[in-house]
């Protein structure tokens, strides 16, 4: 007999979504960084730095005693890290390593078939790269002088660059560390211990353990959402995951706009919700390529807030801004906020405020805002906080 589908209602769906991303409870306590990592699956990284960078800043929203070298010596000293591509360039927990390997594979063969990556260096000029990083020990791509034959057209890099992002796609390389965000190649048997390198589980054991994960971080979603987690399988590997599975749990999930779309939770989903709390009522500014910021239209169906990052956009057909970071209170968004941090004077200014459609900005939290960009500017390492905002209550037209 086939399971009636279980009803998710939205503002259930919205506190099991923040609390299985960390977002739910007071983001105080003892930090226990690798086990904050492990439980998001991965944290971006991304060059950005307009206050912080997207992965300190990540990881800051969920405990506020992060400070911004402690990642890097999770990588480069602890080894409790290893960084490669899910969506895009991530910190993954080190003992997740022997479920990438099939990743490795994939994008190896991807990436030959990508035409920009055919001006790379042939067979003997990767192997002189590794021999370099051999004796000499971790490279950046500055250390190598390769140039650029033909046009000069945009996105084009010289080939050593090509060849190291093609050995580090292919696990061949991995990063032993960074500075000042640039990347340093090392060859993987010395980044990553021997143990994990070896215990390489069966293929269908890896896509087995990436699509249970991914269901587990997100409480409940589609197959394209599972898909979309880690970028580590193909579509078609999620459904034949979700045919083969018997306990999976199939639910209507209610959305912002009052109607219902149909998911998979996993079989506890019951005990889970039944267990919630009610999300922290701190007010948190996050950052645009937070995990529960990431997919638009996940995000958009759960809370109702329209969201894009216009850091590609030219600056005059810009909605918002350059960089524009949503504000979270419990388990609503209620508004976005512009900022930017100069380092160098010491000061966080915040240039604008948005007030989502609905939210009334009442003194109190006025006052919450202002206690949280007093947290954030101490992420920042900087003093004094100008304000030149005023709360925005018409919003622009997109």
């Amino acid at each position: 007999m086939t399971r009636a589908p279980l009803e998710i209602r939205n503002r259930d769906a919205r506190r099991l979504w923040l609390n299985r991303q960390g977002l739910a409870t007071t983001p105080t306590g003892k930090l226990d960084l690798p086990q904050l990592i492990r439980d998001l699956g991965f944290v971006q990284l991304d060059s950005i730095r307009v206050v912080s960078r997207a992965h300190d800043h990540i990881i800051w929203s969920r405990n506020q005693n992060y400070r911004e070298p402690m990642l890097d010596r999770l990588m480069r000293r602890d080894r409790g890290v290893f960084e490669h591509f899910t969506h895009d360039a991530s910190v993954i927990p080190m003992d997740f390593y022997p479920y990438w390997a099939r990743q490795f594979r994939r994008l190896e063969e991807k990436v030959r078939g990508w035409e920009w990556h055919r001006g790379m260096l042939d067979e003997d000029g990767r192997t002189a790269i590794v021999e370099r990083i051999r004796q000499e020990g971790p490279l950046s791509t500055k250390a190598f002088d390769t140039k650029i034959e033909g046009p000069r057209e945009m996105w084009r890099r010289p080939p050593h660059k090509l060849a190291l992002d093609y050995m580090w796609y292919a696990g061949e390389l991995s990063t032993s560390h960074r500075e000042n965000f640039t990347k340093f190649y090392d060859l993987t048997e010395r980044v990553i211990p021997a143990h994990h390198r070896d215990d390489e589980p069966g293929e269908q054991d890896q896509v087995d353990w990436l699509c249970a994960g991914a269901l587990t971080r997100l409480g409940f979603a589609s197959e394209g959402e599972i898909y979309r987690f880690w970028g580590a399988t193909d579509l078609g590997e999620v459904k034949a995951w979700t045919a083969r599975q018997t306990d999976l749990v199939p639910a209507r999930v209610e959305t912002a706009d009052g109607s219902w779309i149909n998911a998979l939770a996993t079989e506890n989903i019951e005990a889970d919700l039944a267990g919630l709390q009610e999300a922290t009522s701190r007010l948190r500014i996050l950052n645009p390529f937070d995990p529960v910021i990431r997919d638009r239209n996940r995000l958009q169906r759960l809370f109702g807030f329209d969201y894009r990052i216009e850091i590609f956009v030219p600056a005059a057909k810009r909605t918002w801004g350059y960089y524009v970071y949503p504000l979270l209170e419990g388990d609503r968004f209620v508004g976005r906020l512009e900022a930017k941090a100069d380092r160098a004077a010491g000061t966080l200014t915040v240039d604008k405020l948005w007030v989502e459609p609905g939210v009334r900005w009442t003194p109190a939290r006025a006052e919450k805002l202002e206690a949280e960009l007093a947290r954030f500017a101490r992420l920042a390492d900087v003093e004094t906080i100008i304000r030149n905002d005023r709360p925005i209550l018409d919003f622009p037209k997109g």
